[in-house]
């Protein structure tokens, strides 16, 4: 998100959400809540699932869902959430995927700002 919508990764974590939501983009965690023992993905118990389904009731402009990895990706599916909103699983943005180069995973993670903006400039 900072080198797509120039937005300072130093900057408090409130303030880049303020930011990327100005830019017409929510974060939200598929998972609220779990069990597990280190930060692998692999090793997440009880998953407690957030509300998606009331979250996109109750914001009806989302355009597109972008899941960070293929975990989020998973969980999500599991939900079976109705509607029609596209969704898509990209590329994890966490240094532990070595697997895609910094470059790649920015081209993949363009479809994000192509989808709010269409021509990936912001509407005004």
């Amino acid at each position: 998100m900072e080198l797509l919508f120039s937005i300072d990764r130093h900057l408090p974590y409130a303030d880049r959400r303020a930011l990327l939501a100005g830019h017409g983009i929510a974060l939200w965690d598929v998972i609220a809540g779990c069990s597990r023992v280190g930060s692998a993905d692999t090793r997440i118990l009880d998953p407690l699932f957030n509300d998606l389904a009331g979250f996109l009731a109750a914001h009806p402009t989302i355009r597109l869902i972008a899941l960070n990895g293929t975990v989020a990706g998973k969980y999500y599916a599991g939900q079976r959430i109705p509607g029609s909103i596209p969704s898509v699983i990209l590329p994890s943005t966490s240094p532990a995927n070595a697997r895609s180069p910094l470059p790649e995973k920015i081209r993949q993670w363009e479809i994000v700002r192509t989808t709010c903006f269409g021509n990936g400039k912001r509407e005004e």
